[in-house]
């Protein structure tokens, strides 16, 4: 009897030990794995003058994902001319491609996934490695990073992002000192970019950052005004664009507070133009 317990007693724990062991192989095979694609719901689609604006919440997730910006340091100066840039990342890969639907809907960098460096809100440059050089002109500037899949969707959540002053260049001594709030509420603008053309000209992707803010219904939103038509959004969300004619397009944004009222900030406001070809 006492020999019979001690077996059962043995296998037990042996399968108790080989559940945790299966658990830790899980969890280091997870942290660089996309979660789930399950559709989260999300608002309906807004439609004016044949435009139609979808936000969508369903690209794959890297909830583990950090960004670090090592160089050049917080409020350094750095030399006139190319400055270098270095990120630590963790939990994500650079030039793998994004899995599911969305990368065959819209434009999709065959490069795979990368990183935005946006200098003052100006266009931004993708880069697929951890280091480069970047030439910006002397004086000081906002400098902020973030993670993006390969179809160059952003990743939002916190630490996935990095936003910090750098001044380039050595500037007179009665150089004015730097305004830009980095505790204050900020939109940057990310996509469209420059040309779509065939496929990928009838789905494209609006996309935009937030920093020290979010939306909500009857909060704070964003006004998107498309080729002069208005849409309230009220989430912080990627939108599929359909319905835009070819040729050029405008798109305008704009980070409101609760009464409708342009929230103080250099970004806060931003037109931007982009075109699509058959």
């Amino acid at each position: 009897m006492r020999i019979s317990i001690l077996l059962l007693s043995g296998i037990v724990l042996a399968g108790l030990a080989a559940c945790d062991t299966a658990k830790q192989a899980t969890e280091a095979t997870s942290s660089t794995t996309p979660t789930s694609t399950t559709p989260t719901v999300s608002a309906a689609a807004i439609e004016k003058n044949g435009i139609r604006l979808t936000p969508f919440l369903d690209s794959p997730k890297y909830p583990t994902a950090q960004l670090r910006l090592t160089t050049p340091a917080a409020g350094s100066t750095v030399p006139s001319g190319a400055v270098p840039f270095k990120y630590e990342l963790t939990n994500f890969l650079l030039t793998k491609m994004t899995g599911g639907m969305h990368g065959e809907e819209m434009a999709n960098s065959m490069k795979g996934q990368h990183i935005h460096n946006i200098v003052d809100n100006e266009p931004y440059s993708a880069h697929y490695e951890t280091s480069f050089t970047k030439n910006i002109v002397d004086g000081q500037h906002v400098v902020l990073s973030f993670l993006s899949r390969s179809y160059h969707e952003s990743l939002k959540h916190r630490g996935a992002y990095d936003l910090r002053l750098v001044t380039v260049g050595k500037l007179p001594s009665n150089a004015p000192a730097p305004t830009f709030d980095l505790k204050a509420p900020h939109l940057f603008y990310s996509r469209p970019k420059d040309v779509y053309s065939g496929k990928d000209a009838q789905k494209v992707m609006l996309d935009f950052y937030l920093v020290n803010t979010t939306l909500e219904p009857g909060g704070t939103q964003v006004r998107a005004t498309i080729n002069g038509n208005e849409f309230m959004l009220d989430q912080w969300a990627p939108y599929m664009m359909e319905g835009l004619p070819m040729g050029e397009n405008t798109v305008k944004l704009e980070l409101l507070d609760d009464n409708g009222k342009l929230i103080p900030g250099p970004f806060n406001s931003v037109t931007r133009t982009f075109s699509l070809q058959p």
